[in-house]
């Protein structure tokens, strides 16, 4: 018979608090019933204090058997419990696994012989235990607790397939060797005749094509084949095959038992060189972002949709075409979108400055081992991090990190995030935290000043962050000396060819210890914020793809937001050829980008500095030099001040009154009409992004004349299969024209109707003219309606419709 993968999600029974005496009662009327993936503690937004959710708790269900299972061997397997967790059947010890991040499997079977029914206890350890990674310090993240990812009921034969590994190499033919090596659960008896089958096809393909059968020996069994016509997994292209194992024993020209498994990967070659990373030989310049796996309110504890939908806005939103896990291995669900969408990824060990003693680098060998075994056969993982984030040398703990990462995987490279300069390098990769820059020095150091090691790939794992943090809701001049420090380190990034890649912290901000962040719980690191509405940071990167067209003006165009009334220059951060900017619908002038500053960045930003153009040769008369030096003059004039500017403006200033016949008083006139505009006609912008010679977007500056709710939904049908679904919803306050309103900070109140119930509070305030929340289903089918309600704006009415496709009775 086949292998059985079950989802076991529904229907669990939650305490928040356990003693011994539980573990031989049955689930009690006081449980909580719950559905994982599960938080330990639903949190506030902000200003909590993270013990919340540090105590120890416990979950049951109960297992009901029968006879198709009879003779069969059956496990249980978490993707992940935070921290650590001990698991019982009808009050018998089956298992234990300490580490949050990495999934394990407990058998059942002798626990459940001669049982028709078994209660299955866990009992989860959410508290910080020092001897395990990535405690025994201060850690800049929460680490939440519970059962928070999903749980599989297995059933296999007392013999079955342990372990797939697949390894690829491409040639320029389109061809490519796959080599297996497949691992039987025992060791492999003479007496018994076992084969194996290897099949293969394209994920979008419907038939399976047969490439080899085999006679398996041993235990650990290696196959290869030469595989013709294959399409290599690309950022770009990223072609998921699937390799069908079928194990098969044969006995007087009969099939005995037997057992199958799938496995999805892809065929590349990714090797960081000293001069670049190199995918499938080509090039590479990596541009990516951190990403931590938490949530408002929940946590860690989101479904698959969640997961998936992180992979989706770093790739189709932000443009990078990299990730790296910060700080741990995150969820399945989350790399296999990375598969999907060609989103290349770091992942590294559990982990964060603090290196332990003996039992805890035991452990966090285990952490490594287990990360690599479960996540190997992944194409979109190029690197493997087996050094604790920003710790100090320690020769020989790393030497065993490395040494075994190269004996699981043998076909990828090793790196370790560092903060300091000319460590030791065990790893393939120097791999260094750079926060050198500070808004007046280059984006990143050399390679040079950072390691000796001039061979060896150099990767920046790290940048900005902690540097200057900014919140959605900062000012906008923050606001913009944010975006422009992203774009110092990204210049420095394409200009240097001896850095391979970069990812800069980070991809959204995140709850906090007390110790670190803004005093709330939160660190304000990221270029989104926690709900995933993006800064201006954001389209720093999202300027350098061509994924969509992108034009974010930096200024609302309002003298108030800026000393002396004055608007200095305004950047269009934008893909675009050109930008052409109107000045109440007159024409001004048509800006390009700014080559000089950012010569090698894909897309520089564009200056646009100038917002007179020829009106003072056309409407007030100047002669053409005349009207070019006034226009300097004028720019100046805010910047030093009229009583101080420097005697070449001064002497300018002369030139000028001379040669137009002005007197003083003209001047002031001329500065508060072009540039301040105080008691003038109400001023309008329009911005024009222009590509290939089309309009590909434009951008409109004029007076809020309307408040309105706009709300981005990443789909409004949820479907429960595996477990529950949840959606996520982005609220933005925007005027007429479809602008964020920054200051807008108004209570919204949300209202939820049909089969579906709100995670979090149903009354919230924008920050920075946005916000989020998230709805989930609870088991039933049809039609479900939310309703944002605010003060003088109109109700947004959002639908949404619910399936129920389970895979497991509830």
């Amino acid at each position: 018979m086949m292998k059985q993968r079950i989802p076991w999600n529904y229907g669990w029974f939650y305490q928040k608090t356990f003693d011994k005496e539980m573990l031989q009662q049955s689930i009690t009327n006081d449980m909580e019933k719950v559905d994982l993936p599960h938080t330990n503690q639903i949190l506030p937004y902000h200003y909590f204090d993270e013990s919340l959710y540090q105590f120890v708790s416990c979950y049951k269900k109960v297992l009901h058997l029968n006879q198709s299972i009879t003779n069969r061997r059956i496990f249980l397997t978490f993707d992940g419990v935070a921290h650590i967790a001990s698991v019982y059947a009808n009050g018998k010890f089956v298992g234990k696994h300490e580490g949050g991040y990495t999934g394990f499997s407990v058998e059942l079977t002798d626990a459940c012989k001669g049982e028709d029914t078994v209660v299955i206890t866990v009992v989860v350890d959410s508290r910080e235990e020092k001897s395990l990674p990535p405690f025994g310090n201060v850690v800049d993240y929460l680490t939440y607790g519970g059962i928070y990812r999903e749980v599989w009921l297995e059933i296999r034969d007392q013999e079955y397939i342990e372990d797939v590994r697949v390894k690829t190499s491409t040639n320029e033919d389109h061809s490519a060797l796959l080599s297996v090596d497949v691992t039987w659960s025992a060791e492999i008896d003479s007496n018994h005749n076992w084969t194996v089958q290897l099949f293969l096809k394209k994920e979008k393909e419907k038939d399976y094509r047969a490439i080899g059968k085999y006679d398996m020996s041993a235990k650990i069994s290696n196959y290869s084949a030469t595989i013709s016509n294959i399409e290599a997994w690309d950022i770009e292209n990223p072609v998921l095959y699937h390799l069908k194992v079928v194990v098969m024993e044969q006995k007087d020209f009969e099939y005995g038992g037997s057992d199958e498994t799938i496995v999805r990967f892809g065929f590349r070659t990714a090797e960081f060189r000293k001069d670049g990373f190199y995918l499938n030989e080509k090039k590479v310049k990596i541009v990516g972002l951190n990403r931590h796996q938490s949530y408002p309110y929940v946590g860690y504890a989101m479904p698959k949709r969640m997961q998936q939908l992180d992979a989706e806005i770093l790739k189709n939103e932000l443009g990078v075409n990299a990730v790296r896990t910060s700080h741990y291995p995150q969820s399945q669900h989350f790399l296999n979108r990375c598969d999907e969408l060609g989103l290349l990824v770091f992942t590294e060990m559990p982990g964060w400055q603090h290196i332990g003693e003996e039992v805890w680098q035991e452990h966090a060998l285990d952490n490594i081992r287990e990360m690599i075994l479960q996540n190997r056969n992944h194409p979109c993982i190029i690197l493997w991090g087996v050094r604790i984030n920003e710790s100090p040398d320690l020769d020989s703990f790393y030497k065993r990190t490395n040494a075994l990462a190269k004996e699981l995987d043998d076909t990828r490279q090793t790196g370790g995030v560092r903060c300091i300069k000319k460590s030791h390098l065990f790893e393939d990769v120097y791999t260094y935290n750079d926060f050198s820059h500070n808004g007046t020095t280059k984006g990143l150091d050399d390679k040079k000043h950072v390691t000796s090691k001039t061979n060896a790939p150099y990767l920046v794992s790290e940048c900005n962050g902690h540097m200057y943090p900014t919140k959605i809701f900062d000012h906008e001049e923050k606001r913009l000396e944010h975006a422009k420090r992203h774009m110092a380190v990204l210049e420095s990034l394409y200009k240097e060819e001896d850095i391979t890649g970069m990812f800069s912290w980070c991809m959204f901000d995140y709850n906090t210890h007390k110790d670190f962040g803004s005093g709330d719980r939160i660190c304000y690191h990221g270029v989104m914020s926690m709900f995933r509405n993006p800064k201006l940071a954001a389209s720093v990167y999202a300027s350098q793809s061509d994924c969509y067209p992108v034009c974010d003006i930096t200024s609302t165009m309002d003298i108030g937001e800026h000393p002396g009334a004055y608007l200095g220059e305004v950047m269009a951060i934008t893909n675009a050829d050109s930008v052409r900017c109107y000045k109440n619908d007159r024409f001004i002038k048509e800006f390009y980008p700014d080559t000089k500053q950012y010569p090698h960045m894909p897309h520089p930003p564009i200056i646009i500095d100038d917002f007179i153009g020829d009106a003072l040769v056309k409407e007030e008369g100047f002669r053409k030099k005349s009207a070019e030096q006034m226009k300097e003059l004028l720019r100046m004039a805010p910047k030093y001040g009229v009583d101080h500017l420097p005697m070449k403006y001064l002497l300018m200033a002369l030139r000028i009154a001379i040669k137009e016949r002005l007197h003083l008083q003209d001047g002031f006139a001329l500065f508060n009409k072009y540039m301040n505009n105080w008691g003038g006609e109400v001023t309008t912008y329009r911005f024009d992004a222009i590509k290939n010679g089309e309009v590909v977007k434009s951008v409109y500056r004029t007076p809020v004349t309307e408040v309105q709710l706009h709300v981005t939904v990443d789909g409004n049908d949820l479907l429960e299969e595996e477990t529950y679904d949840v959606a996520s919803v982005r609220v933005k306050a925007i005027d007429q024209h479809g602008n964020q309103l920054p200051y807008y900070q108004e209570a919204i109140t949300i209202d939820v109707e049909g089969p579906i119930e709100l995670i979090g509070p149903s009354h919230i305030s924008l920050k920075g003219g946005a916000f989020g929340f998230y709805v989930r289903t609870k088991g039933q089918e049809g039609n479900a309606t939310v309703r944002l309600h605010a003060d003088g704006v109109p109700t947004v009415m959002i639908p949404f419709h619910v399936q129920i496709k389970r895979l497991e009775e509830r």
